[in-house]
Parts: structure tokens; C-alpha cells; sequence
């Protein structure tokens, strides 16, 4: 997984759980972020981190996402294979705009959602997919071509994706 994410431009952080709130905590004063976006459901423990940053709820308007530096979430599955991490609106994932409207998404994702192949984590899927929730799945940062094949990234979503791959307690 991280060496598919870093082939698609992410900056992969490896930490162990004890150290994931430093980790973050020196992450977030390296990028300098004031204001995060934080989804229903993520771990207190995983916030102390972001103790000098206001926080916006998941649920904020898509103004006052925009306005935010970062999002913070976890993921419903990673794909090993592919690079990819999918999120589910699931606890600590928020709904889709959470990620898509900040410039930087920071996800941690815990070594117990990373599966080897896609049909591994199209089955962890199975309950989102049967409740109606939208699944979003990211593959690096957002990027398109223009019509000159000139890469830009952004356009659609964040220009920065941050996963810190955590290893299980």
C-alpha cells in the first residue's frame, strides 16, 4: 500500500499507534494548519492532536469547508494493489464533501482496514453498499489533465493527501 501511494504522490506518514498523536501534532505545525475539519466520530484520542486548531463538524457548510486547511478522517478499507482508500460515511469519515472541499485530507488508516485486492474491500464494502451510503474512493490527490494533457491538480478535490498508515494495538 504505501509504495502504490507514494507512486500517486501521497505523503505517506508510518507510525505506531502510541506515537500517532505526536505524529500528527508535528504534521499539522509543519503544515501550519489552523483550522480542520473534523467528521462525526473520530477518536478523541486521535484530536489531542490538533488541540490549537478550531474545529469545524463535519456538517458545516461547504463555505466553511472550503475555509478549512485540512480534513481529518479515517478510511472504511485501503487497497494494497491499487493505492486506493475507500471511505463509507462510516464513523470518523464524514460525508463526501468532508473530503473533497479542504485543500489538504489527512487520513490515518489503521492496519486492520488495509486489505491485498480490490474484491477484499469491495466485500468489507457490502453493508455501506446495501444501506444506500456513498462510497468514495481515493486513489492520491486530486488530479486531472487539461486539454493540453497538462496535469493540474486540485480540481476536484483536495491537492494534498496525507495518509498515516497506523499500525494495529
Amino acid at each position: 500500500l504505501e509504495e502504490r501511494l507514494v507512486d500517486y504522490g501521497v505523503h505517506v506518514l508510518r507510525v505506531a499507534h502510541a506515537t500517532l498523536p505526536d505524529v500528527l501534532r508535528g504534521e499539522a505545525q509543519r503544515r501550519k494548519f489552523v483550522t480542520i475539519v473534523v467528521p462525526d466520530g473520530l477518536p478523541e484520542t486521535y484530536l489531542t492532536a490538533f488541540d490549537g486548531c478550531t474545529r469545524i463538524p463535519g456538517n458545516a457548510s461547504a463555505r466553511e469547508l472550503g475555509g478549512a486547511d485540512a480534513a481529518i478522517t479515517t478510511c472504511a478499507v485501503a487497497v494494497a494493489e491499487t493505492g486506493t482508500i475507500a471511505l463509507d460515511t462510516g464513523p470518523g469519515q464524514g460525508r463526501r464533501a468532508v473530503t473533497l472541499v479542504p485543500d489538504v485530507h489527512l487520513c490515518i488508516v489503521a492496519a486492520s482496514r488495509v486489505v491485498a485486492l480490490l474484491p477484499e474491500a469491495v466485500a468489507r464494502l457490502g453493508d455501506a453498499v446495501a444501506s444506500g451510503a456513498p462510497i468514495t474512493w481515493i486513489s492520491g490527490p486530486s488530479a486531472t489533465s487539461d486539454i493540453e494533457l497538462v496535469r493540474v491538480a486540485g480540481v476536484h478535490g483536495p491537492r494534498t493527501l496525507i495518509v498515516a498508515l497506523v499500525e494495529d494495538r
